[in-house]
């Protein structure tokens, strides 16, 4: 039976709107949590004001575990069950971290919530697949990729404007608020992209092969740790960037715009990077971002060594920006070349690949965020190593082909 084409059903617009949506509520998820951060913490009972960021990395490990399961289940049921699972799981997360009272409750709604919104991490990527190739598919995942860009932007000050009229606790509602919303229309709109006849048998067997074949290939394996480690070193600065930003420089309710300010840098580097890669190609992009992130890393800790680990905010600023230029380069890029050798893998290979980097930056930017200390010498500090860590797993990758480096 030939299966409907995705313009008898659903426009492009509104394919893209949907999506958009889709993938906005993971980054929607982690920063509108930033400003409410001491508040939650406050009314759990958060003794160590550290702790308090576990919100964030605990969900980051429902996501990587998460992964593994959605992305083969929607091989086995269809893109749409599987989408419906997660957004339930969510839900549910959600749910229990409003009406908590204690912290260890809290962080296992989180866990709860980075399993659901696995769901359509992964799963969405599938459906552009399913839905379109090429140039076409290129641009939907031009305008999928800005959700990623606007939304880190925007949500800091979305969640300070909820948690000022409804308290850190009507961050969720407005979440669960937003999922239910994009589930319905997601429903009763969008087609289901997987035929019968094209399903995949969800497998542990399957898991583990991908996983092995991932391991065993040098390129797959090392670009994967790679963007792990760069990951690490970003979630680090998720971690701390409310405690850094708003209580060390007492910027106060000002957090959000400084927040969204050091953004711009990303969606800046995603914007020109289509280009540069065009112009340079992704291994030269990459080496040369790795170098560039350490020369502002030792430059920015030599600031920061003489002013006592508070340097001027114009060059915190500055640092950051420049820093998370060159990270914006290489998320997408690391990605790329860690996924160019599993291309018979497809979706599980995606899968296996953002679990493993998930599973490798969650723990490293909980060991940054954790060692904060009322300077900016643990970020800069984990920022050097970690990608240094990254470009030493880079150039054993490019052992194993010196002339593909050069490309």
């Amino acid at each position: 039976m030939k299966s409907e084409t995705p313009v008898e059903k659903i426009a492009y617009l509104e394919f893209v709107v949907i999506v958009f949506m889709m993938m906005s509520l993971m980054a929607l998820s982690i920063d509108t949590m930033l400003p409410a951060l001491p508040q939650m913490g406050l009314d759990l009972g958060v003794q160590d004001p550290n702790d308090r960021q576990l919100i964030i990395p605990v969900l980051f490990l429902g996501l990587s575990i998460g992964q593994l399961f959605f992305g083969p289940l929607s091989d086995k049921t269809g893109r749409k069950p599987a989408i419906f699972s997660g957004y339930a799981l969510f839900i549910v997360g959600a749910l229990v971290s409003v009406f908590s009272t204690s912290f260890p409750i809290m962080l296992f709604g989180r866990f709860l919530q980075g399993l659901g919104i696995s769901a359509p991490r992964i799963v969405t990527l599938a459906l552009v697949r399913d839905h379109y190739a090429g140039q076409a598919m290129a641009k939907v995942m031009s305008f999928v990729m800005t959700a990623f860009i606007l939304v880190p932007m925007l949500a800091p000050s979305l969640g300070q404007a909820i948690q000022n009229y409804f308290g850190w606790r009507g961050v969720f509602v407005f979440l669960i608020g937003l999922a239910l919303t994009t589930l319905v229309w997601f429903a009763y709109r969008m087609p289901e992209t997987l035929a019968a006849n094209q399903r995949a048998p969800f497998s542990l067997n399957r898991i583990v092969a991908a996983a092995l074949e991932v391991m065993k290939n040098r390129t797959a394996l090392g670009y994967s740790l790679a963007a792990g480690l760069v990951s690490g070193a970003f979630i680090g600065y998720i971690n701390s960037a409310q405690q850094i930003l708003q209580e060390q420089y007492a910027l106060g309710e000002q957090f959000p715009l400084y927040f969204g300010v050091i953004g711009v840098s990303i969606g800046m580097a995603s914007f020109l990077n289509a280009r540069l890669v065009e112009k340079y190609g992704m291994r030269f992009l990459v080496n040369r971002s790795l170098v560039m992130i350490i020369l502002i890393a030792c430059l920015g800790f030599l600031a920061a060594l003489q002013s006592a680990g508070q340097p001027p905010l114009w060059i915190l600023i500055g640092y950051l920006m420049l820093t998370f230029f060159c990270i914006g380069i290489l998320f997408g890029n690391l990605n790329s070349l860690a996924m160019e050798p599993l291309g018979h893998l497809a979706g599980i290979g995606a899968a296996v690949v953002g679990s493993l980097s998930t599973f490798i930056s969650m723990p490293l930017g909980t060991i940054i965020g954790q060692n904060f200390n009322g300077t900016v010498f643990p970020i800069i500090i984990g920022l050097g190593i970690l990608t240094a860590l990254s470009l030493l797993v880079v150039r054993w990758v490019e052992v194993l082909n010196p002339q593909e480096a050069l490309e």
